[in-house]
């Protein structure tokens, strides 16, 4: 059989090391040796598996279709998570089906798997499996360096580009990511001046940045102060103690303060006057409000609360009808319940038996997952030392003068801030616990709870949060209600599958519901 081999790292500084792709190479020319494969191409390149736009392996994608409309050939990585990291990759679901129509084979060579025309449903779930663990342990060290950051906060530091008037200072020489933000003596006078001329509202910002050109107030690279930029920096929280993020809120910084709190807040009523935009609350809340779109048009299904002239009282929704295209039809809000207490039945139906099948079978993943960890310490390490020696040499330059202060501050500053998150990255993969068996036992344990859990929630807010965690792309067509399972719910219900016959009306193959 002929054979395309495929390696792939993420990151510029991975292939740069030398240590991943000749390595990846090297491993799949002995697996090939040994499967006797006539080798086709071999392709080596540095993708990120989480883009959505993944250009040089969609020109793979096409050599592999190219060469199958000729005969079977075997595709090989190095493991699944050299192919991809998302569950959701749309060329994993083409290669998957090219191999299941037995026009291609997917060979990962470090982890022993196959997946061709022959695959048990066992061995299907292990794929999916290793897709899902895959994606879940890049997300867990996104979970734990967020969470580093988290406590940062909560220590008052700011860990993002600092503000004119203050500067980045190292604590310690040998291990240079420990830093302080202290005021900038260059600088700091200017920058009060600035607040305490505006606060007197007499100075547009136009005026003030004239004003505060003339006094000698530059940009770190040395460059004047563009008027947005004086308009950010009087915006900016930052100078009267309050760290603000537009993605975490803000908090009070552990800092010197270059203005006090009254100034700030008097300039802010100079600059403008707040708008406040009041929002009338919701009467009623419903446990699908805002989950369900309509199949037909895309617009949002929205419900209301009715009391018929009998007093019974009803939860209906319907079709928005936005784009004018589809008809409003009132549907009872019990019509949409029903598929999804069948899918908590499902889940409920899962043996205890079940349960320990599905951790015995995944214990030979554990084993490659535990090897992949340890090589992402190396790589970090790797990346650290690469970025030092860059750094030492930036410095021997600009001792030397063959680069400016500007040049060696910038590319200095920059270094450290890369610095600063591979430590955080190395600290998060040495004491993290990837205990694989018992995440995917906690999962199963919560998908064999699920009925529960929903009716027990006390709340329709609780039961709406539940749903949009288990359901993925709802949409509604009439009184039918079409979903998808989430990730990793629906890997359990594969499972179950082979343990269990799927009820009459339910679809095994893609776990998709729906109600006449």
């Amino acid at each position: 059989m002929r054979s395309i081999e495929i390696g792939r790292v993420s990151t510029l500084e991975q292939k740069d090391a030398g240590n991943s792709l000749p390595a990846q190479a090297e491993r799949q020319k002995k697996y090939r040796e040994k499967k006797g494969f006539v080798l086709i191409e071999a392709y080596s390149f540095e993708e990120s598996a989480y883009k959505t736009k993944r250009d040089e392996f969609d020109v793979i994608v096409e050599r592999i279709q190219e060469e199958a409309s000729k005969e079977k050939i075997a595709v090989c990585f190095d493991k699944v998570d050299r192919l991809s990291r998302s569950v959701f990759d749309k060329r994993v679901a083409l290669l998957y089906e090219m191999a299941l129509d037995g026009k291609i084979e997917l060979h990962f060579v470090s982890e022993g798997q196959v997946v061709n025309s022959q695959m048990s449903a066992v061995e299907k779930f292990q794929f999916s499996m290793s897709l899902g663990l895959a994606k879940y342990y890049s997300d867990a060290i996104g979970d734990n360096v967020r969470r580093a950051f988290e406590q940062k906060r909560r220590n008052g530091e700011w860990t993002g580009q600092v503000r004119l008037g203050y500067l980045n200072v190292s604590l310690d020489a040998e291990k240079r990511l420990r830093k302080d933000i202290i005021l900038d003596p260059d600088r700091e006078h200017l920058v009060r001046k600035m607040f305490e001329l505006y606060v007197t509202g007499n100075y547009s910002l136009e005026t003030i940045r004239i004003q505060m050109t003339n006094e000698g107030l530059r940009s770190l690279n040395g460059f004047t102060l563009s008027k947005s930029c004086i308009e950010n920096m009087l915006k900016d929280s930052f100078y009267c103690g309050i760290a603000t993020s537009k993605k975490y809120g803000s908090w009070e910084h552990k800092y010197p303060r270059l203005i006090s709190r009254d100034i700030f807040e008097r300039c802010q009523d100079v600059r403008q006057k707040r708008n406040q935009h009041l929002h009338k609350a919701l009467s009623r809340e419903f446990i699908f409000g805002g989950l369900l779109k309509c199949h037909r048009c895309d617009c949002a299904i929205t419900f209301e609360h009715t009391i018929k002239p009998s007093g019974k009282e009803y939860n209906i929704g319907s079709c928005t009808n936005g784009k004018k295209i589809c008809r409003r039809e009132y549907v009872n809000e019990k019509h949409f319940l029903k598929p999804v207490y069948e899918l908590l039945e499902r889940f409920e139906s899962i043996t205890e038996e079940a349960q320990i099948g599905l951790v015995d079978e995944l214990r030979k993943n554990t084993e490659a997952e535990v090897v992949y960890h340890k090589a992402q310490i190396v790589r970090v390490r790797d990346e650290y030392e690469q970025i030092k020696i860059k750094d030492d040499r930036l410095l021997e330059a600009y001792l030397s003068q063959s680069i400016t202060k500007d040049v060696y501050d910038r590319k200095h500053q920059e270094f450290s801030d890369k610095l600063q998150l591979l430590e955080v990255e190395l600290s998060e993969h040495r004491k993290a616990d990837y205990d694989y068996q018992t995440t995917v036992a906690t999962v199963l344990s919560v998908a064999r709870r699920a009925k529960t859990i929903f009716e027990n929630s006390s709340d329709v807010a609780g039961k709406r949060a539940f749903l949009n965690y288990l359901l993925q792309n709802p949409t509604v067509d009439g009184e039918k209600l079409y979903f998808t399972v989430s990730s990793p719910f629906n890997l359990v219900l594969e499972l179950a599958e082979s343990y269990l016959a799927p009820p009459a009306g339910i679809e095994p193959a893609t776990n998709r519901l729906h109600l006449s």
